[in-house]
């Protein structure tokens, strides 16, 4: 069997899907993509088809090496995840080659169904603790709220009794049984995620999310050394030598690789094996589309240490594949059964990636300050 064609499909909200064909009739696909970098990932993989095309799509390890290693500047969020949406594509050509799904080439299910949770806003908070009241009776048993941004290196206290308030409210509402996370989305100083943590923590969060940017381990160490609260990070982390040091010092206890940008299944799968060694869980970040989806629930089913899978929540349940897949997700209190079918257990509707085409131009948010300065989205 031979790779003989990759295809590539921009497609609403902002997502950038691939499809994988060989010579024996079998396609694969996978979701390379940077949020607001879709354009730039297609052309990363246009360097790589030229020796992608006339291989065996079955040797996916060789050809990780051979891509990653093989472009001598290694590593970053564009080749790295160029890597991750072929590496997917070629685990789901191997699944329906050999007809099992990818999990049970990975060592077999450690589970039977599994745990979600979702995304969770609010301007205000009744507005906020209205809609994690909503969560719980769809039968979450867990969400993610995020911190309110911009904010300033060292924010006034006004914005920190807000932000509480919000999380206060939320835990008055849900009671003590429904996990509460937090993403600060690396839009916070580590100054001000120690004062922020240290306000939190009588409402018993389920983990804090970059509660600082990634690039300086030490200053996650800090934090994490300052609060009873579990770290988690790793969006923003590529490869297993990405998260190497914060695993190390101990930064975080709760991994986040990206499927879609870390090296794809096998990758985090390595990077959770890392973690299990200092006791650390997998909690795989997805903000994407359904075939980032289908990729994470192959590698939760079959890793121990995993804790939890995020999904975005969109409000038409694109995120779950509605109108996208023949059989969507389907959440039921709280938990997606474990995936049967063979690779990543997903049929594509092949028709819709033509419906909902668009340009590829998705961009990130910018934000600024009062004072005109940039500040983290």
């Amino acid at each position: 069997m031979r790779i003989t064609k990759l295809e590539l499909f921009h497609v609403k909200p902002r997502w950038l899907f691939l499809k994988v064909h060989t010579d024996e009739g079998i396609t694969g696909y996978g979701e390379p993509i940077v949020e607001g970098r879709a354009r730039t990932v297609e052309a990363a993989i246009r360097d790589l088809e030229s020796y992608l095309i006339g291989q065996d799509p079955l040797r996916i390890e060789h050809h990780w090496q051979s891509m990653y290693r093989g472009t001598f500047y290694r590593g970053g969020p564009i080749l790295v995840s160029a890597i991750s949406g072929i590496e997917q594509a070629l685990w789901d050509i191997k699944g329906k080659y050999y007809n099992m799904p990818v999990y049970e080439m990975l060592g077999g299910s450690c589970r039977t169904k599994i745990r979600m949770y979702s995304h969770c806003s609010g301007e205000t908070p009744d507005e906020i603790s209205k809609n994690a009241v909503k969560k719980q009776k769809q039968g979450f048993t867990a969400i993610k709220i995020g911190i309110d941004p911009p904010v300033l290196n060292v924010d006034n206290l006004a914005f920190v009794e807000s932000q509480v308030a919000k999380l206060a409210a939320i835990r008055a509402a849900v009671g003590k049984e429904m996990d509460i996370a937090i993403d600060f989305h690396g839009r916070v100083s580590p100054a001000m995620a120690i004062r922020l943590a240290r306000e939190f923590e009588t409402y018993y969060p389920m983990f804090i999310e970059e509660p600082c940017l990634p690039e300086n381990v030490d200053t996650m160490v800090r934090v994490a050394q300052s609060t009873s609260i579990p770290i988690a990070s790793g969006e923003r982390l590529f490869t297993r030598w990405g998260f190497r040091e914060a695993l190390e010092k101990q930064a975080i206890a709760i991994v986040q690789p990206d499927l879609c940008h870390a090296g794809g299944i096998l990758e985090a799968k390595k990077i959770a094996a890392m973690a299990e060694v200092y006791y650390g869980s997998i909690a795989p970040h997805n903000p994407l589309g359904p075939i980032s989806l289908a990729s994470c629930l192959q590698l939760d089913a079959c890793t121990p240490n995993f804790l939890i899978q995020e999904h975005p929540s969109l409000h038409e349940k694109w995120d779950l594949g509605v109108g996208y897949l023949k059989n969507p997700f389907v959440i039921e209190n709280g938990y997606i059964s474990l995936p049967q079918g063979p690779g990543l257990g997903i049929e594509v509707i092949d028709e819709a990636l033509i419906e909902r085409a668009y340009p590829g131009d998705w961009d990130t948010p910018r934000l600024y300050y009062e004072d005109g300065s940039f500040a983290e989205w």
